[in-house]
């Protein structure tokens, strides 16, 4: 039986041109969909002012999470999809799909409802001050709402690039993020709908995306085709998902924590600098939605290589699979030296767009780029080493990666190098954690390459 053409470009089509097939449309629908939280930031600052920015960074970390369940279904789900069909075990493929489309519809209700149900202590959680109150609630309640249609896309977009369709993949998330650039004005300036009228063009984008994932799944052919069976609740391939997708699930949740308690402190020491509770947030998370856009043409090249990985793990095609980490190594170092660059060199042109006129606003915004930025130029390893661990069925070590960089370096420093250096402690924390996971991961990563290279060769 001949394989099918998407299966045989995976397995022959040379490296580079297959990491660069899958990672271009990743890398555009992670950019766009990045951009869309600068073009709500921007939009805000302009038309609202500094507490509307601050507001919906306090809502910033409700998004993470969001993220991390569709990592988890998603990642985890396409990753067991992909070495299935790397193995020829078409029916655990499509129970893979099918249970995942089941649980991100079901996951996503309940955070909707949990969200809705406890949202002011959840913001107070977050570190939102009185003041930012009257913006943060509005806006993260309709946020809310829209969470299943965010996980449900988000989490069908693995599976839609697993299944060779990355372009398709990259127009679920697209059309999302456009539709809400596109709207975002509309709704807060010629409706005069004010932060609600932001919060609701990203809902009704997500569930543009939702629609055409949708459309996928009824229209378009797969390298499957899901019967009704597959959409049965199966323990054994949830266990499978979760095992596969709990590290990258670990790695946002503890990231929460960390955006959690940053706030936290931000609001703390905050209050007793010039800046002030306010400035400090809307700074940090004015920076923070930058460098998300240039960090995802990174995090599109990992995207990008998880089905490069995962089928040839599964053929047994170790030497591909090296030769795709190598390479997505190299590409994404390179993207985020420019990133670091960029940042470092025009911090106030970047940070102007957002329209703030407070001098206050840029200084503290520039000393946040000096100091907790400090290690960007190394943030390319985490991510794409993460992803390949988790593409090849060793999620366990992409778990570790994430506690050590996240629970147990930048949540602790966070808590306890403020208390001798103050606000500098806040920002210190960013680069010592980088730097030091950073040499863990290259460590793993290099053992596990090792590794292959002496299965490779004693594969017949």
């Amino acid at each position: 039986m001949t394989a099918p053409p998407r299966q045989t470009m995976l397995a022959t089509a040379p490296v580079s041109k297959l990491i660069w097939t899958f990672a271009i449309p990743a890398i555009l629908s992670q950019v766009v969909n990045s951009m869309h939280n600068i073009v709500d930031q921007t939009f805000l600052g302009w038309g609202i002012g500094d507490l509307a920015i601050a507001a919906t960074n306090i809502a910033f970390p409700l998004s993470t999470l969001t993220t991390a369940l569709a990592a988890l279904i998603g990642m985890g789900g396409a990753a067991g999809f992909s070495l299935d069909l790397g193995k020829k075990q078409a029916r655990s493929a499509r129970k893979n799909w099918g249970n995942a489309i089941v649980l991100s519809v079901g996951l996503g209700c309940l955070l909707a409802v949990l969200a809705v149900a406890f949202l002011e202590p959840m913001l107070y959680l977050f570190g939102a001050t009185e003041a930012m109150m009257i913006y943060a609630v509005p806006y993260a309640r309709i946020i809310s709402m829209g969470l299943p249609f965010a996980i449900f896309s988000m989490a069908m977009a693995h599976f839609i690039r697993a299944d060779g369709s990355p372009k398709f993949s990259s127009g679920v998330l697209l059309s999302g993020a456009i539709f809400n650039m596109i709207f975002d004005p509309i709704f807060l300036f010629a409706c005069s709908m004010g932060i609600q009228g932001v919060a609701l063009a990203t809902v009704l984008g997500q569930g543009l995306s939702s629609c055409l994932a949708l459309y996928y799944l009824v229209r378009r052919r797969h390298m499957v085709t899901l019967e009704r069976e597959d959409f049965r609740l199966s323990a054994g391939t949830i266990k499978g998902i979760g095992a596969l997708g709990g590290a990258i699930f670990f790695n946002h949740v503890i990231m929460t924590a960390a955006q959690v308690i940053l706030m936290n402190m931000l609001r703390t020491y905050g209050a007793q600098s010039v800046y002030g509770s306010e400035i400090a947030i809307a700074g940090s998370g004015a920076v923070g939605k930058v460098m998300i856009v240039f960090l995802s043409c990174v995090i599109g090249i990992a995207l990008g290589c998880q089905p490069i990985f995962g089928f040839n793990y599964g053929s047994k095609r170790y030497d591909r699979v090296i030769e795709a980490y190598r390479k997505a190594l190299r590409y994404g170092t390179t993207l985020a030296v420019i990133a670091f660059l960029c940042i470092q060199l025009f911090p106030r042109q970047i940070l102007s767009i957002f329209g703030s006129e407070d001098p206050l606003f840029y200084e503290f915004s520039i000393h946040y780029i000096r100091i907790y930025l400090l290690m960007t130029f190394v943030n390319a390893f985490q991510p794409i080493t993460s992803n390949f661990f988790t593409s090849i069925g060793k999620a366990k070590l992409g778990f570790w990666m994430a506690l050590v960089r996240q629970g147990l370096l930048l949540i602790p420093l966070l808590l306890l190098l403020p208390l001798a250096l103050g606000m500098d402690g806040v920002l210190w924390a960013g680069p010592i954690s980088d730097g030091v996971a950073a040499v863990l991961v290259l460590v793993l990563g290099a053992r596990e390459v090792r590794r292959l290279t002496a299965q490779q060769e004693e594969t017949p």
